[in-house]
């Protein structure tokens, strides 16, 4: 159940102001043990939904934690894991609920076979190259589970730089609101890109490259000193929150769009 339920409960007269109140408080926070508190009205408050770090948590404390949202949410999202955790999450759950595996990105989604998404804004996600792609598709997972619609362009860098021009016609095309570049090496292609479009780019550094300040080193340096005004910069290999803050930019769009009778 969600608060949504519970407003939908009381307006039905099923439940009593009182009841709808003690609900809600009760739906804030869910203790686990002594290890987890989760933060189930994360959603609601800030538009991003409670997503699980599945990287150095024991495979008890994971399943806990997942079933625990899952009872909450409907819906739970774990990103950062390896082989043995995917496994072992989609053997636990995939009988009781919808289990999608992307394992190129390390991230499972979990959901009722009745959870609904709203409805979003529209992203596009580039990678420079395809050992990029692996954070390019975290960054793409967050944004469809916020709503978005995303349109992905992988292996289109600047060392073919003829290879990105379609991709900017297509995204200038599709009216995207928010951009998602992942690049690693130099990292140069997000300034590219923000030179180019008038939508808001964020540079997403992969740590793809190597030696001398490699494994995305080179490519934050890069993309922090910009020549490209407005380029927003997220840390090495962090797709999620690419992910989620070009969701948010382009729901909020969005959501204007609908209020003004845009659409």
């Amino acid at each position: 159940m969600n608060i949504i339920e519970i407003l939908r409960r009381f307006k039905e007269d099923k439940i009593g102001i009182h009841e709808a109140e003690k609900q809600i408080k009760l739906f804030e926070i869910s203790r686990i043990g002594d290890f987890g508190v989760v933060d189930i009205t994360r959603e609601n408050r800030a538009g991003i939904p409670e997503v699980v770090y599945g990287e150095n948590k024991s495979k008890e404390q994971l399943n806990r934690i997942v079933d625990d949202i899952l009872k909450n949410n409907g819906r739970c999202i774990i990103t950062k894991l390896n082989e043995d955790k995917i496994d072992l999450i989609e053997l636990g759950f995939e009988k009781r609920y919808i289990v999608e595996v992307f394992r190129d990105a390390g991230v499972v989604v979990i959901k009722d076979k009745d959870f609904r998404l709203l409805s979003g804004g529209k992203i596009a996600v580039i990678s420079a190259g395809t050992s990029d792609v692996p954070v390019a598709r975290e960054a793409e997972v967050m944004a469809r589970e916020m709503g978005c619609e995303v349109y992905s362009y992988f292996d289109i860098g600047v060392a073919g730089i003829h290879r990105l021009f379609p991709a900017i016609r297509d995204i200038i095309e599709n009216d995207v609101d928010s951009v998602v570049v992942a690049a690693g090496m130099e990292g140069a292609l997000p300034s590219v890109v923000a030179g180019l479009i008038d939508i808001p780019v964020i540079g997403l550094p992969v740590s793809s490259g190597y030696g001398f300040h490699g494994k995305g080193e080179t490519a934050l340096f890069s993309m922090l000193q910009s020549c490209s005004p407005g380029l927003s910069v997220m840390n090495i290999d962090n797709g999620f929150g690419a992910g989620v803050f070009a969701a948010l930019v382009a729901n909020r769009v969005e959501k204007f769009r609908k209020e003004s009778g845009l659409q």
